[in-house]
């Protein structure tokens, strides 16, 4: 049962990078629980560097980040990382153990949890993921589709409240592809989906968030965000084929 907080708070973030790059702008956007939300813009429009700043790995220079009622700051950067869990795009940069096995149970072991709770959220998230059978094999030998998802458990097994994954259809293959979204569907978590894939947006996604040079330009309901073609050409995305014949 999630608690009554708020899963993400950002009030007011701004970010420059040093060449002057305006990354984000004045955004402030409040994730809920059991919410599956779609971040979408194009390349370069900040959604990458909001990320970021989920998890602490770039600090707001001004704003606010709070996870849970946790205002996001270096004191308390290990507990907000224990409850945002991030998967990034390439999954090869998340597997470096000598097994799947090792990857997953490398956070629960950072986290200090005895070997019976490791060994018990390591079957869990490979369950979860499909991924029996595999479980001594190192990442290379996985296809791509089997690495994102063995990236993906290795996260879940940290137990996050809130799961944020960078393109988690991109290269994948069209039963690759459909395998990835019946998962995410699947799974019990809050979800923060970054993605250029809008037709899995539609699919996935119940609320969607759209920037673009930094700003947040809209948040509401996906499937009328990604079918009002005014806004999504005005922003450079696509409306998605399925959304093309859908009406409010």
């Amino acid at each position: 049962m999630h608690c009554e907080a708020n899963a993400i708070e950002l009030h007011n973030v701004s970010y420059r990078y040093p060449d002057g790059t305006q990354a984000l702008d004045d955004v402030s956007v409040t994730l809920r629980h059991e919410q599956r939300v779609a971040l979408l813009g194009p390349n370069g429009a900040g959604k990458s560097t909001l990320i970021a700043h989920l998890n602490g790995i770039i600090t707001a220079q001004t704003g606010a980040v709070l996870v849970e009622d946790v205002p996001l700051t270096q004191q308390t950067i290990a507990t907000v990382r224990q409850r945002i869990g991030i998967v990034f795009q390439d999954p090869d940069n998340m597997l470096f153990m000598t097994s799947i096995e090792g990857d997953i149970a490398f956070g629960p072991r950072n986290l200090g949890l005895p070997e019976s709770e490791v060994s018990e959220r390591v079957a869990r998230a490979v369950a979860a993921t499909g991924l029996e059978g595999l479980e001594g094999k190192p990442g290379m030998h996985l296809s791509f589709g089997q690495k994102k998802r063995a990236a993906i458990a290795a996260v879940l097994a940290c137990a996050p409240a809130v799961l944020v994954l960078d393109e988690p259809t991109s290269n994948l293959d069209p039963r690759g592809r459909r395998e990835m979204l019946d998962f995410l569907r699947a799974l019990d978590v809050t979800l923060l989906v970054a993605t250029h894939d809008l037709e899995a947006a539609w699919e996935l996604c119940d609320r969607a968030l759209v920037i673009d040079e930094g700003r947040l330009v809209a948040d509401g309901d996906a499937r009328a965000i990604l079918a009002d073609r005014e806004l999504m050409l005005g922003h450079g995305l696509d409306v998605p084929f399925l959304a093309r014949s859908y009406r409010a």
